[in-house]
């Protein structure tokens, strides 16, 4: 067993498991009264959910809103690109790529790194130093347009499309490992061993660049992962209906 697979047969802690389930449920709310029943489902005291809450709300991960716990600005984000992810929010391609070019040299490195991130969680992948570029064909905001560093426009490149993609994201580990994924996901039955998995789908589904259809390698297992996770996802979420 590798490392990786270790992994992904431990619980995963109590702040997480809250935060899993929040960030998958209809609301993205949660109430002491499901927090009480989550604990019973997964195995975790009430004691211990109690100390998960109040950190999390220390962190800014989670906020108090009336008689429940909704989550921090910083999570919601994350959530919205989770559900861009689970749903796979993309529409017919016209051929068109998006592209972003760092114009500004000297910049400290946190913020060369925020800008990285940013650009990553937008999908967009590094062609080569200060150059980002994806297949213009999600539906999200490009949020990323106003960053004055930032000289963004769409284009077509005179090379065949399907060989940039390859060279930007290395698609068949991802796809080996969606693929993985889904049968352990299918055959876990251990509710917290099982939740585990499920984060695992999550993460590996925000790594897919959501390519079109036109520059998939042939058999792309990303719709099996994603119905895989959608049937698992109306499980957990009968657990934090009112």
């Amino acid at each position: 067993m590798t490392d990786s697979d270790e992994a992904l047969l431990s619980p995963l802690p109590a702040r997480s498991v809250i935060l899993s389930l929040m960030m998958g449920s209809d609301s993205h709310r949660i109430t002491s009264r499901q927090v009480a029943e989550v604990g019973h489902y997964f195995g975790i005291s009430a004691a211990t959910l109690r100390v998960a809450l109040t950190r999390g709300v220390a962190s800014g991960d989670l906020l108090r809103a009336d008689a429940a716990y909704v989550l921090g600005p910083r999570l919601a984000a994350r959530q919205r690109h989770q559900d861009e992810a689970v749903q796979e929010a993309a529409d017919p391609w016209s051929g068109e790529w998006e592209m972003a070019v760092i114009t500004a040299a000297a910049r400290p490195g946190s913020e060369r790194a925020a800008l990285r991130e940013t650009l990553t969680m937008a999908r967009l992948a590094e062609l080569r130093e200060g150059t980002w570029c994806r297949p213009a064909n999600l539906r999200r905001s490009r949020t990323y347009l106003d960053i004055p560093v930032l000289t963004c426009f769409q284009a077509r490149p005179e090379s065949d499309p399907a060989d940039l993609a390859r060279r930007l994201w290395d698609l068949g580990t991802w796809a080996k490992s969606a693929e993985d994924l889904a049968v352990r996901l299918r055959d876990t039955q251990a509710p917290a061993i099982r939740l585990a998995v499920g984060a695992q789908v999550v993460r590996h589904l925000n790594a897919d660049p959501l390519l079109p259809a036109e520059l998939r390698p042939p058999g792309w297992p990303g719709a099996d992962l994603r119905a895989a996770y959608a049937a698992y996802q109306r499980d957990l979420r009968a657990l934090t209906r009112p």
